[in-house]
């Protein structure tokens, strides 16, 4: 149908179509000099830290594992709601993924339940900025610091978010970053990895390219076993033709969610996202429907009317590779039920306040 509303939509501009048209005429299309330019700029964004790029945000955030040193026999703290990605590189590992149940309100993984998951195998904690919001900073890092705890921040979802107006990415530990097609940012698929020193950086150098490192001689040498995860120029020519916006993004999305919060009917007893215009980069914008309306009939019925809405998400937790290792229903209340009747709604730089009416407008009848 002409006027379906996705729940969202990339915008590349033409300068930046010219741009890759560019690279794939220069004759280097994988990693080269567009690389190392879009993370030096990148790098800039995140208060001069030094940043590594790979081919997804779930190489990065694996990545990161590696470089914090955990391995089989490790336990990994992270949130049960989010993309499977998070716990799945866990696993990849060698490492255990503990869950902790999330916090209602935020829908991030609830910091006052961490320290009763802590055990001695526990090496790192592994927090999720759901739709781009933020966990509590100084909370999250005070805990990681009592027990000596790396962090492995997953902000796929978070490039532009701020924590007491700072950029996420600027402070902390390991951060990751995913450049997939519906992100705030994206090179259609690649992530980045923020590091804390030179020596973290040749380790993501090497994970990423088969452990390999080359001499300026010609001589190589192989000292781990890595992957194939390098980011091309082809996707980083079309990152930075959208970093330089990436403030102009979100504050579009930002004006997008007050509709949201200004047209949406407050009788129909959904839950709404937290309204932090402060953190948040309103990657996404999510209700949680009342009990009562089954969502596979609530996304039928949107999409019946031209309205697409998306899944974010599943509880990681109840999926047949989860239940194998021998996770269950009724172990985290709060994951379940959000993630039973979880719905996001469209919301992309390029839709305008009439299309934000429709949505309400549409699930308002929906849900009547």
């Amino acid at each position: 149908m002409n006027n379906y509303l996705p729940f969202t939509r990339p915008s590349i501009d033409e300068a930046t179509i010219e741009g890759v048209v560019e690279v794939l005429r220069s004759g280097w299309i994988t990693t080269g000099p567009v690389v190392r330019r879009f993370e030096d700029e990148l790098s800039a964004c995140v208060d001069g830290r030094l940043v590594r790029s790979f081919n997804s945000g779930t190489a990065a955030l694996e990545t990161g594992l590696h470089v914090a040193g955990i391995g089989p026999g490790d336990e990994v703290i992270t949130t049960p709601l989010s993309w499977v990605a998070t716990s799945n590189v866990i696993l990849a590992v060698g490492a255990k993924p503990v869950f902790v149940d999330i916090d209602p309100a935020t829908r991030n993984i609830d910091l006052d339940r961490i320290e009763a998951a802590i055990t001695p195998a526990t090496r790192a904690l592994m927090p999720v900025y759901l739709a781009g919001l933020p966990v509590d900073m100084d909370r999250l890092y005070e805990i990681a610091g009592k027990h000596r705890l790396r962090v492995i921040e997953d902000a796929a979802q978070a490039m532009g978010s701020r924590w007491k107006g700072k950029r996420i990415g600027a402070l902390g530990d390991l951060v990751a970053f995913s450049f997939q097609a519906n992100k705030n940012l994206t090179c259609a698929e690649g992530g980045a990895l923020v590091v804390n020193n030179e020596a973290e950086a040749l380790l993501c150098e090497k994970y990423r390219l088969q452990g390999v490192i080359r001499q300026p001689d010609g001589e190589m040498e192989c000292d781990l076993l890595g992957g194939k995860s390098n980011l091309t120029d082809i996707a980083a020519r079309i990152a930075l033709g959208q970093l330089p916006s990436i403030d102009a993004v979100i504050e579009k999305r930002r004006v997008l969610a007050q509709r949201y919060f200004e047209k949406w009917d407050s009788s129909l007893d959904c839950e709404m996202p937290p309204a932090d215009f402060e953190n948040s980069n309103w990657h996404m914008f999510q209700v949680v429907l009342p009990g009562r309306f089954r969502r596979p009939d609530f996304i039928n019925r949107m999409h019946e009317a031209g309205i697409g809405i998306g899944v974010h998400y599943p509880p990681i937790h109840l999926f047949a590779l989860y239940r194998k290792l021998g996770f269950h229903e009724g172990m985290f209340a709060h994951t379940e039920r959000v993630g039973r009747q979880i719905a996001t709604l469209p919301l992309f730089p390029a839709m305008t306040e009439a299309d934000v009416d429709r949505v309400c407008e549409t699930a308002r009848k929906v849900l009547k």
